[in-house]
């Protein structure tokens, strides 16, 4: 039934489909072994039990969503033979070194310390056992600095020279590594995992805050978390702007797509909140715009001129529907981050953190934000650099291998059904396990503020008044 298809669309679709269930494993693992690595810290430090508690409890989740990225990851590296033979043949002297720097460097590293953070801490002390769960914390980031210095590297190409066969060859490692777009890319995406993380663990305090099962160790979670989203929100949202800023000094044509800007403003451009685009006749219908705000965002002037799409071929344009509603998903989730973090600041003022049910509430509904906040911003990123793999050097269409529409559709149909089996039956059980919280053996948060010397709660065990004690 896939004879009609283009081979070329279903190996996009194929490998859209992978990297997108593979990336929310990493974007939760890379936040939450930092996350472990804080919770052991704070244990050392002030000798509470409840940080011990929270850290068992989260590492067994981690260690889950470890390795489902692990395995969700395999399967990117086949197809880059099966259905994308020209473009590893094309670009494998630049782009196989750097996947091979973050197994030797990040991977063994993640790996060698993961079974003494899981296992070790009766056997090897927790001096040790600290510098464990840190080396699996810093594995993550530096597995992620190179998988982010090879995409980057397609988006921004540089430090290559081309030889007689038509390979990229590196001919200077540095320039490679440190094209232009990878700084901003690698704190936008490092800042995003610790955003998804805070969500996640927020919305599971949250839910057992509610439930009243568990209060000193939900509240030391949710406090946590909602600390790193009152922080990190902000931060992000400036990041993303200076990400922006560099994708139009390099893709520009991707920020067209992005802004919806079908049209050159030589007057200033427009800020178009939202519309229908109407990729067929190169407009945007329905548009609700502010009027030249687009200028003064991307180059601080509302007067300053910003080309269109109009002066860009048909045919090297990017799908622009998709990236111009990805892009808005996620700028809508940040801000709905940041509007969750400043609520949770106004609670915690008034003494009202532990207490707010609409607050948790709230923060349960946000729980998946960061996940698909993480997925909109790949899609942008990736349909936006759209015909090209090597952005201006080498076109998808010139990239994928000499396979039959068939082939490619039936594994596509493989891997959605094998997917959503194991991976499903994975990310349920993640979630069984959120969901089972263990009873707090003693202390309450009580209904006033907690008076902490750190970002947390401390246990809180003065005798409360019949009636405003959390049950047990």
């Amino acid at each position: 039934m896939f004879e009609t298809f283009d081979a070329t669309l279903l190996a996009r679709m194929q490998f859209a489909f992978t990297v997108s269930f593979h990336i929310i494993f990493p974007a939760f693992s890379i936040g939450l072994a930092s996350y472990l690595a804080v919770l052991e810290g704070l244990w050392l430090w002030k000798k509470q039990v409840v940080y011990l508690e929270l850290f068992d409890f989260w590492k067994t989740i981690f260690a889950l969503a470890f390795g489902m990225g692990v395995v969700s990851g395999i399967v990117m590296s086949y197809q880059f033979g099966t259905n994308w033979s020209v473009f590893s043949d094309k670009v494998g002297p630049v782009i196989g070194p750097l996947m091979g720097y973050e197994v030797l460097s990040a991977f063994f590293l993640e790996a060698g310390f993961l079974g003494i953070m899981l296992f070790g801490r009766n056997r090897v002390g927790p001096g040790l056992h600290f510098f464990a769960t840190l080396m699996v914390a810093v594995g993550t980031l530096i597995s992620a600095t190179w998988i982010l210095s090879a995409n980057s590297w397609m988006q921004t190409p540089q430090g290559f020279a081309m030889n007689d066969k038509g390979q990229f060859i590196p001919a200077d490692w540095w320039a490679v590594i440190f094209n232009p777009s990878f700084p901003y890319r690698l704190v936008h995406m490092v800042l995003a995992a610790y955003l998804t993380t805070a969500l996640v663990v927020g919305a599971v305090g949250g839910l057992h805050l509610l439930r009243r099962t568990a209060p000193l160790r939900a509240g030391t979670m949710f406090s946590m978390a909602m600390w790193m989203l009152t922080i990190v929100a902000p931060i992000q949202i400036f990041a993303g702007d200076q990400h922006g800023l560099n994708t139009l000094e390099h893709q520009p044509v991707k920020v067209m797509a992005m802004e919806g800007h079908y049209q050159s403003h030589p007057d200033g451009a427009p800020l178009i909140l939202f519309g229908l685009p109407n990729h067929a006749e190169q407009r945007i219908d329905y548009a609700i715009e502010i009027p030249k705000l687009s200028s003064l965002i991307l180059k601080h002037s509302l007067d300053a001129p910003l080309k269109g799409l109009d002066t860009v071929p048909r045919e090297l344009q990017p799908p622009v529907p998709i990236v111009f509603w990805s892009f808005r998903i996620m700028v809508g989730l940040g801000f709905a981050m940041l509007s969750l973090g400043l609520w949770s600041l106004y609670c915690r003022w008034r003494g009202r953190l532990y207490t707010s049910e609409w607050l948790h509430r709230a923060a349960m509904v946000m729980g998946p934000a960061g996940f698909v906040a993480v997925l909109a911003g790949w899609v942008t990123t990736e349909v936006g650099r759209q015909p090209y793999t090597v952005y201006g050097h080498l076109l998808t269409a010139n990239s994928v291998s000499p396979i039959a529409a068939a082939a490619v559709g039936s594994s596509l149909v493989a891997f959605i059904i094998v997917y959503f089996l194991v991976f499903g039956a994975g990310t349920f059980y993640i979630l069984r396990l959120m969901s089972r919280l263990p009873r707090d053996p003693s202390g309450d948060l009580g209904e006033g503020p907690i008076r902490t010397a750190g970002i947390t709660p401390a246990p809180h065990t003065a005798t409360l008044p019949a009636g405003g004690r959390h049950g047990h």
